[in-house]
């Protein structure tokens, strides 16, 4: 299978081509060339087995597709547990038991065994430049550290992210260079496309991403919500309906993607937080980008979500049809801070500040009737924002072993200005 570009003028790629290259040359983003048919499914059993069945039409053909079964294993050798809620039909769908903490480990590992074979037997090392609003940064650096013939240049808003997140940005050293600068998440995303649109600077440094963006993070992530559709209906019978925060949109575009495939999957409900780009166009009004504000669910603070593109693709540009199938709605601070505390009084149960504001929107479908069996996508586990929830639940949270490690290590970031001059010269002089 073929890659082309949501911009219609670019040359179409294979699917190592559009992972290694992570931008499209005019700007725009890879999807394939034709979206695989509609089929009846069943689960294979483990997380990395349907991963391999769902990637597998993406694959077909390219080089890397012999290598498929080796890196799903070698990328998802951790659990996604889909686990009930104290409110009946309502599970959580629980994608933070990966090195760092959040559901972008199973994209950034994926991404990282690809070009780790792409990268072999070439003398030039690769440079991968990423912009994180809290988590992709981390799970990107865990994900290549100490890779040979990669770096990485994490960019992340300084003072936007939380302390432990901020930490983990830090922490890795070696080959993971990181840049704490001084503007907004949408500042270092546009800092980093000017970068891979450099072609001048890329005939001295090639540069490829690990944001959404790159088709090598976005497929994988189709996976964990094909493999719980999969369990889920093999035991019920049932088709799984999903709430997913979203900032960017490329968790939730893999899972539309994924139900395009024809996967059990039902309706899928969006939550965003006060920056509500999303929810103003899906409720009839324009889409417009606009300048993001800092929030308590940090890693969703983005104004000019990216993989709009992608999802106007899929919809071949019928904005008509997009709106009618989703639910798409804004969450502020205050109802996330509430629908912690609450749930934790009433229940026991405990959310990142990301995953609170899906619990919102489920509980708004429920209050409204809305039947089904429904998951809420849990992206990263609490503690990763312990300044937020501790206060709220009025205790410790508990620190899961492999983020506590992280928390130990000795953390650095360099100040960075929110101009693409200061990124090209940090790019120019990687040592």
């Amino acid at each position: 299978m073929n890659f082309v570009s949501t911009r219609h003028d670019a040359p179409a790629a294979t699917l190592s081509q559009a992972i290694a290259a992570g931008l499209a040359p005019d700007g725009g983003l890879y999807v394939p060339e034709q979206r695989p048919q509609a089929r009846a499914w069943r689960a294979h059993g483990t997380l990395a087995q349907d991963a391999a069945a769902v990637l597998a039409p993406y694959f077909e053909g390219d080089a890397l597709a012999p290598q498929l079964d080796r890196l799903c294993a070698q990328a998802f050798d951790f659990p996604a547990p889909l686990r009930p809620l104290s409110t009946p039909r309502d599970h959580v769908l629980e994608l933070f038991h990966g090195p760092t903490a959040a559901f972008k480990d199973f994209g950034a590992r994926f991404l990282a065994a690809s070009l780790a074979q792409l990268q072999q037997d070439r003398a030039q090392p690769l440079t991968i430049v990423v912009a994180t609003s809290g988590d992709t940064g981390a799970a990107v650096a865990a994900a290549f550290h100490r890779q040979p013939g990669i770096r990485v240049v994490v960019l992340y808003p300084d003072g936007r992210v939380s302390p432990r997140q901020a930490h983990q940005l830090g922490c890795f050293g070696d080959n993971i260079h990181t840049l704490r600068v001084a503007g907004a998440f949408d500042d270092c995303q546009a800092m980093v496309k000017q970068a891979l649109g450099d072609r001048a600077l890329q005939a001295q440094v090639p540069l490829s991403s690990a944001n959404s963006i790159s088709l090598g993070r976005w497929l994988p992530q189709m996976s964990y919500y094909a493999h719980a559709a999969l369990q889920h209906h093999a035991a019920t019978g049932q088709l799984l309906n999903l709430v997913v925060p979203t900032g960017n949109l490329g968790n939730a575009m893999a899972a539309v993607l994924a139900r395009s495939m024809g996967l059990p999957l039902g309706r899928i409900a969006l939550a965003t937080n006060a920056n509500d780009v999303l929810p103003r166009f899906f409720h009839g009004g324009d889409y417009q980008p606009a300048t993001s504000v800092a929030t308590v669910a940090n890693a969703m603070d983005v104004g000019a979500p990216s993989n709009f593109e992608r999802l106007r693709w899929l919809y071949a540009g019928d904005d008509a049809a997009l709106r009618a199938d989703f639910r798409v709605e804004a969450v502020d601070d205050a109802a996330i801070r509430d629908l912690i505390a609450r749930r934790w009084a009433r229940a026991g149960e405990v959310f990142c500040p990301h995953t609170a504001t899906a619990m919102v929107v489920l509980e708004q479908l429920r209050s409204e009737g809305v039947q089904g069996d429904w998951a809420v996508a849990a992206t990263a586990h609490p503690a990763k924002f312990e300044s937020v929830v501790e206060p709220l639940i009025g205790q410790p949270l508990h620190v899961p072993p492999a983020l506590a490690d992280l928390l130990q290590r000795p953390a650095h970031a360099e100040p960075c200005a929110p101009h693409y001059a200061a990124l090209r010269e940090v790019l120019l002089n990687l040592r």
